[in-house]
Parts: structure tokens; sequence; C-alpha cells
């Protein structure tokens, strides 16, 4: 029934099933003298409880050995899910006439006529326009594949619930997998709809939105929660974990999987947000032209450089810059460093010009292992590192400033590995509460150097706010495992809704619109299905400008 009509519609085929001994007529089956529902049944060869049928691009198993348990669940609990339903109507309503007002902001978005801060889009998929990067791994597709099913068999299950407790039977339930999209299906006789009464019709038409909007609430409020559910096994919020590092990652040989991020540039890290936050805040310091810096101009105020304050010992042993293609480089291992005055807040570029043999006289090559261990200088720190002044080197010191090329940011990553057998081994006791500290510890720890574009770092890794309290070894993918499922489950349902809420032909919508117009009592028969198909049209229309506007904004 969240396929719209079409489920309904299948009961118009009553003269195969007769054939096949289905049934003796259309006609419900009425018992006054019961005090149940009254009950609107089509009798069916019990031997025949699955069928399947498959084709290139479809397949489906017509399930009819739920359909005498529905019924009677249904039945037995009327009064409650009457009222139950009831709710769902007023709500179904009220989203409709939300979505009606989505749309129309995004016809006057497309047309510039006003400028809406609703973003559809974001409500449907989970994601921001600014985002460009819409690649999904074969977990994330069993993510998706998985919370679609549990989304739309609880949609399904409530036509099917609710049609029970107004006493009618379901002609079968239907699970199927359009090209690779699985979903759900509950069919009913279009005429045995017809003639309940119409708030019963309408309690049937909003169950499976309502039930929706409910799987929705229920992961939002299970996610907010997860952390204290999972808090006697797993630490929520001290340092993101790395659970998996891929061949093609910048990272991978750096990082290992069950390491902690502890810091990016000396600033805390303490979640995996706040992992993609920092490093974007980073990427927009570094660079003002950036799609991150220009839409935040705290960054854009903010930018400088960074700098070391190296012995000036340290500088006269340094190895000599040499010169490839009229190019300045390092020996492997070294890193060119430049002298910078305190007040120097431009982009040292390395390139080919007038001015590359008198940069290159000040220009040394030094090990960066070694110079990101020392006091730090410069006003490109994210972090107070400077104490509100970027001299702060002492005489026998000078500051030293990495150059980058066109393009790369230099950063500092701090990570820890308390899951290491030489952590293991110097630490016998580990006591989780004391992780922050690791850094401290010269087999629990370490830091390098990451030069190079920053956005696909960000997204290069697997992380995880949760850290497991004992050491073990698949239970440290289960908090990511079940916020990936109820994320998608959550944006899933929520797409469900608002999908069957458009007032579009073959959906929810249309059969929510054609009941409601049937309480109207100043048009005829005729004038309210001109008016039905005038809102339907108008609203596939806008609908398809809409999704278009959507995939113009978010892939392109």
């Amino acid at each position: 029934m969240g396929r719209g009509r079409r489920s309904r519609r299948f009961g118009i085929g009553r003269a195969e099933r007769h054939a096949d001994g289905g049934g003796a007529g259309s006609l419900p089956l009425v018992r006054p003298t019961s005090p149940t529902p009254t009950t609107y049944r089509r009798l069916r060869n019990s031997n025949n409880t699955i069928t399947a049928s498959c084709s290139c691009w479809y397949c489906d198993f017509k399930i009819y050995a739920l359909n005498e348990p529905l019924l009677r669940l249904g039945q037995r609990y009327s009064r409650y899910f009457r009222l139950w339903f009831s709710i769902g109507v007023g709500f179904a309503l009220t989203a409709l006439l939300g979505i009606a007002l989505g749309l129309l902001c995004e016809l006057a978005r497309s047309l510039h006529v006003l400028h809406c801060k609703v973003e559809l889009g974001s409500l449907l998929f989970g994601f921001s326009p600014m985002v460009s990067d819409m690649t999904i791994s074969l977990a994330d597709a069993g993510y998706i594949f998985l919370s679609t099913l549990i989304s739309v068999s609880c949609h399904e299950f409530g036509h099917a619930v609710a049609a029970a407790s107004e006493g009618m039977q379901a002609d079968y339930v239907a699970i199927f997998v359009a090209v690779l999209f699985p979903g759900a299906l509950v069919a009913f006789d279009y005429e045995l709809l017809q003639a309940v009464p119409k708030f019963s019709a309408l309690r049937i038409y909003c169950a499976g939105i309502w039930h929706n909007a409910v799987i929705c609430a229920i992961c939002g409020l299970t996610l907010l929660l997860l952390p204290w559910i999972l808090s006697p096994m797993y630490i929520h919020g001290e340092n993101p974990m790395v659970l998996d590092v891929p061949n093609s990652s910048p990272l991978y040989g750096y990082l290992s999987p069950r390491d902690m991020i502890l810091s990016v540039d000396g600033v805390p890290i303490h979640s995996p947000q706040e992992w993609v936050d920092l490093s974007a805040l980073i990427d927009g310091v570094a660079f003002p032209e950036s799609n991150y810096a220009k839409h935040n101009i705290d960054v854009r105020e903010g930018y400088g450089e960074k700098g070391y304050c190296v012995p000036n010992v340290l500088i006269k042993g340094s190895e000599k810059i040499l010169l490839v293609d009229n190019i300045s480089t390092c020996p492997y291992d070294f890193s060119s460093f430049t002298r910078t005055p305190c007040s120097e807040t431009s982009l040292l570029y390395d390139h080919p010009g007038d001015g590359a043999a008198i940069r290159r006289d000040h220009t040394y090559c030094l090990n960066s292992q070694e110079i990101v261990k020392l006091k730090k200088c410069g006003t490109g720190w994210l972090e107070a590192v400077t104490n509100g002044s970027s001299c702060i080197c002492s005489e026998d010191e000078s500051c030293l400033a990495p150059i980058r090329g066109p393009g790369s940011t230099w950063i500092e990553i701090t990570y820890a590995s308390p899951y290491s057998k030489e952590c293991l081994q110097s630490i016998r006791k580990l006591d989780p509460s004391s992780w922050t500290s690791l850094s401290t510890e010269p087999n629990c720890s370490g830091r390098f150097v990451y030069v190079g574009d920053l956005i696909p770092l960000a997204n290069s890794v697997w992380l995880t706010a949760y850290q497991p309290r004992w050491a073990f070894g698949i239970g440290t993918y289960l908090p990511y495992v079940l916020e990936k499922i109820l994320t998608c489950t959550f944006h899933v349902s929520l797409m469900l809704a608002i999908v069957n809420g458009l007032p579009v032909f073959l959906l929810d919508g249309e059969s929510i619109l054609e009941a409601g117009l049937c309480y109207s009592g100043l048009l005829s028969p005729r004038e309210r299905e001109r008016v039905l198909r005038v809102i339907l049209w108008t609203g596939t229309v806008m609908s398809i400008i809409a999704l278009l506007r959507m995939v113009h904004t978010a892939f392109l």
C-alpha cells in the first residue's frame, strides 16, 4: 500500500482468482449480531500459502499465510488500533499540508521568486548541497538495503493492521525486489475499500505515513540514548577510534585499526564529526577562497601562517637544499622550511620564478618528525599556543614555517595505540579514563605530519566515537553498525513518509486526498474528481521539478 493505489487495485483482477477456485465473489461477510467489527474477507484455498513470480528486473513473493494472523491481531485490539491510527490521520493530513508547502517553496526557489531556507533534499536523502562526494561503498549499500526493507515493512504493516482493525482482510502480503531496491506491499480489494466508512478509509490510507513517522522518532530517540545504552561496554566521546584505513587512504601506513586520534594541530578531537569539521576548518584557514571558507566568516578572519621555534644550532646543521628542474627540493624524509617574520601571514609557495634564488638562501631542509616536537610560533595555529603573540621564540631560536605546495596544507596529527602489543606491555593495567594522557607514553602514542589536501583526507578513514572498555575483536564494530542502521532507517523512513505524502498519482497521497475530498459537501462527485485530478497533476509536475532541482544541486 506504500506503493499507492497500485496495491489496492490488485483486487480488480478477480476473474483469475475465481479460475483458481480462490473465492466466491466480492460480497463482504456481514455479521450484524456479533459485537466485533464488521468483517470483510475473501475465501481462499488454504494450500496456496506462497506464490512467486520473477522477471529480468522484478521478483516478488506473495504470502497468504499472514492474512488470518493480521486479521485476528487487528480485530482483537481494534479499539486501541483505531485510536492509534486516528492520531495518525491528524499527523498525515498535517504532513500532507507541510509537504505541499515545501513543494511550493522548491518551485519558488527554482523560479528565483523566493529564497527559502528549507532544503527538501536534505530531508529526503540526508545530504547537504555542499557535499559533492556521493560515492557509496558495498557496506553502505547493505545498510541501505536493510533499512529500506525495515522501513517499507513497517509502512505496509501499518496499512494491514489498520485495515484489519476495520474488519477488512488483506488479499496478500508481498515482498519484492525491483531492480536492486527491496520493498513490500499489502494488496486489498478495491471494492472492499470503497465499502468501508470514509474515516475508516482515511485511517487505512494514513497508517503507512504514520508508522514511518513513528519509526523516525524511535530511531532518533535510540541514537540519542545509544551512548547511555552502550555505556556498560563502551566509552563515548573521548576520542574517535579508527575502524579501518583503506589502501587508497593518504593515512594508510600511518594509522591502524583501533588507533585513536587525539588531536589535530594541537586541538583535541572527541568525535568523528569533529574530525571532519576541524579538517574543513583548517582547510578554510589555509585557503580562504575554498568553498568551506566562503560559508564561514570566522575562518576567513583567522587566516595566518604556522611556524616552529627552531634552535639556530639546528638550522646551521640542516641539510642543503637541492635544485631539481629549477625547483628546490629536500632529501627523503626531510621537509623545506623558511624563516618567517612574526608579522608574516602570506602563503609560502615554492615555485620557479625571479624570487626562487632569494628564497632558496633562506630555505632549510629539516626532519619534520623532530621539528613538530618543538615550540610553535606564528598565527596560523587554531589552538592558542602563542599566548597572544606570534613572536615567542627566544633569541637563539628562529621561527621557521614549512613551505607548502599549491593546494596543500600542513597539519600535525597526534594518535594513540592503546591496544597495541607495545602499549599493553608497557602499561600492565590499562585504565580507559587515562587514554587522553596516552600522548605522554612513547609506546602508546605517536605524531606525524600530513601535507596535502584535507577534504579527501577527512573521509578516507572509518571512525567511531565509541571505544570498548575491554580489548575484544568484533565488538569494536557493533556501535558503528548500530549507528549506521539507525541513521539509514531514519532517513529511509523519512523519505517514505514524505514521498507517500506527495500529492501525486499512484501513492498514498492520492488516496488520502480522494478520501478527504469526500468530506466536502459543497462539491458534487464529478466536481470532486475534477479537483482531485487538478491537484494530482499539479503536484506531480511540481514534484518532478523539485526532484530535478535536488539532483542538479547534489550531483552537479
